[in-house]
């Protein structure tokens, strides 16, 4: 996303549009790719609402919301992964924008316990607040550096 302080995030947050959507997934690539027949498209307030649960010191990754979220949809075989990544990033800058009712984005990661550059003063804020949780960030990589929490799995929040 560009020029995010121009951007209202907590509008954004709140347009659930369309969803959710449910969408039949017919070909098998597609079935192979995305692991299932049936994919939902969630609103952004879905994803806010299961950040705010993850407690000091606990983590959980996108997957991990991706799974809680499309099992809040009967029938549903997977949560969009595309959607989830978006509605995570803005989840957090809304956060980020309000400066009260605090969505604590910085305990969502990515696969692997990867930081998430996209979030609100790419990784040095999500670095931060980590650190001062108890947790060890590694870094990995010499031109493409990437950062993760350490032993991150010891650490998930079962939704």
């Amino acid at each position: 996303m560009a020029n995010e302080d121009k951007k209202d995030f907590n509008a954004m947050l709140n347009n659930s549009k369309d969803m959710p959507k449910v969408v039949e997934i017919k070909d098998e690539k597609g079935i192979q790719r995305w692991g299932g027949r049936t994919l939902v498209i969630a609103p952004p307030l879905d994803y806010d609402k299961y950040m705010k649960l993850v407690p000091e010191g606990k983590l959980i990754t996108t997957n991990e919301l991706r799974k809680k979220v499309a099992t809040d949809y009967r029938g549903v075989d997977v949560c969009c992964p595309l959607t989830c990544g978006i509605f995570v990033q803005i989840a957090a800058w809304a956060s980020y924008q309000r400066g009260s009712d605090e969505t604590p984005f910085w305990r969502t990661l990515k696969a692997n316990g990867e930081l998430n550059s996209k979030y609100p003063e790419a990784y040095d804020l999500q670095k931060k607040k980590l650190e001062e949780e108890g947790h060890t960030i590694i870094e990995k990589g010499k031109t493409n550096k990437k950062f993760f929490v350490k032993d991150y799995e010891k650490d998930l929040f079962n939704l």
